[in-house]
């Protein structure tokens, strides 16, 4: 059986912009024409709403991708812990900056919901609104649940992702890892996100979730293009939808016990679709934030000084390369959201019932409060937000299993190429665009050529 092989999504990854070029920003003409009823801001000239702050910055505008540390400071500076932002369409959201901020929204869920049903401005949201997927209004998954039944969700998650032998997911990685080395080790350069990272991750996902293994290749360009909320947002949405939909079908009939199957078996009756938009959640939080851990982790131990002299000296300087991107360049910048459900005040801001709060988990980890000072290394510092805070965070399994994947991912082609270098000047490297992940568009690499493992 086959999954999305109808679709457009083929098995090359990343061939093509993936919404680096698509034209969203403040000047799109989403939401000029509708009206709020009772929503905290009703729509204004040009789209823009009455009321809200009129230096809102465009969230996932170019200075997002190309100095976002830089953006966060000087936001800081104008506005506080917490800044005002426009959505595509010039939709109004906070942008919380501060880490005791960010703190406590995250942890206060009666204040600060989850539920995306809460947002005042979905009178305004068009059907075909690029950001929908990462918002999900009309998703019934673990991450917009609340309260005993998103408890009972997350701890099924979480039980099955335990199942998973730390071991067997390491071996698996290191296959594949392998496998795609194999690809381009004798031809002295390769591109590295297209060839290696953005392929890796969900090629072992999908073998520990209970796809085919021969799967796993071609959810690979839907699942980027989800997350990177460009034109084909909905379209990457729709294919993923459908291959789980299709796996979970076919796994009521086989069993087996991968993680899919043991999430089947829960004690909790949960609909067919609960579970199918549980295990899109988990493919997206599991593939494209470890492809750019794996990517951004590489571009650290290739460009700074603190790490290039030890990267020759072997292993030892992977884990704390890994630790510092999630506090420096953290694959999960900005995520959607909370919504307030009772007029409050934050940050000196006043925030309305039903407005959405953006958690800028970049900006938080590196407040000045927090991080004195931003060159010195953290020396295994976790008390990062990478992984999220609270009722929400991310599963400790998952973080272990993206831990795992990551790390095999960088150790593998370390000891297969261990001359490997960046090609291009560090000032050239790209990022993708994206307002919620922060991953690099390509890193050419050029290497002493080797002969092929051949593992297989």
């Amino acid at each position: 059986m086959t999954y999305g092989k109808d679709m457009t999504y083929g098995m090359d990854g990343r061939d093509g912009a993936y919404g680096t070029d698509t034209p969203y920003g403040t000047d799109a003409a989403y939401g000029t024409d509708a009206t709020h009823g009772d929503a905290a801001y009703a729509p204004g000239p040009g789209g823009y709403a009455d009321g809200f702050p009129e230096d809102a910055v465009h969230l996932g505008g170019a200075r997002f991708q190309s100095d976002p540390t830089a953006l966060y400071r000087e936001l800081r500076r104008d506005h506080g812990a917490v800044a005002p932002v426009r959505l595509d369409g010039g939709l109004p959201a906070w942008l919380v900056l501060g880490y005791r901020e960010l703190h406590l929204v995250t942890a206060d869920s009666a204040l600060f919901s989850r539920d995306p049903a809460r947002w005042n401005q979905w009178p305004r949201v068009p059907a075909d609104w690029p950001l929908a997927p990462m918002i999900g209004r009309n998703q019934n998954s673990v991450l917009h649940t609340v309260g005993q039944h998103h408890r009972e969700r997350a701890g099924v998650i979480a039980e099955a992702l335990e199942s998973v032998d730390p071991f067997v997911l390491k071996r698996y990685a290191e296959e594949y890892a392998d496998d795609l080395i194999d690809g381009f080790c004798a031809f002295g350069r390769t591109e590295l996100i297209s060839q290696y990272a953005t392929l890796l991750p969900v090629r072992v996902l999908a073998r520990v979730y209970g796809f085919p293994d021969e799967e796993g290749p071609y959810i690979v360009k839907a699942l980027n293009d989800l997350t990177d909320s460009g034109e084909n947002a909905l379209a990457g949405q729709r294919c993923l939808s459908e291959s789980v939909a299709a796996l979970v079908r076919e796994k009521h009939v086989t069993g087996g016990h991968d993680v899919l199957s043991r999430m089947l078996r829960n004690p909790y009756g949960f609909t067919d679709e609960e579970v199918v938009q549980d295990l899109m959640v988990m493919m997206v939080a599991g593939h494209q934030p470890t492809a750019d851990w794996i990517g951004n982790s590489l571009r650290l131990m290739f460009t700074d000084d603190r790490f290039t002299v030890s990267l020759s000296g072997g292993r030892h300087s992977v884990p704390e390369a890994m630790n510092e991107v999630l506090w420096e360049d953290t694959p999960s910048q900005n995520v959607a959201g909370r919504w307030a459900t009772a007029d409050t005040t934050l940050g000196n801001r006043r925030v309305h019932e039903g407005d959405m709060l953006i958690l800028g988990v970049a900006a938080a980890n590196y407040d000045p409060q927090v991080r004195t000072d931003s060159y010195t290394l953290t020396g295994g510092n976790n008390a990062f937000f990478s992984f999220g805070h609270g009722e929400h965070r991310c599963p400790f399994p998952a973080q272990e299993i993206s831990e795992v994947v990551a790390r095999a991912a960088i150790e593998v082609l370390l000891d297969r190429l261990p001359d490997i270098e960046l090609a291009v000047p560090a000032t050239s490297l790209n990022w993708r665009r994206s307002p919620w992940q922060r991953g690099l568009a390509a890193l050419p690499v050029r290497y002493t050529p080797a002969p092929p493992y051949g593992r297989a």
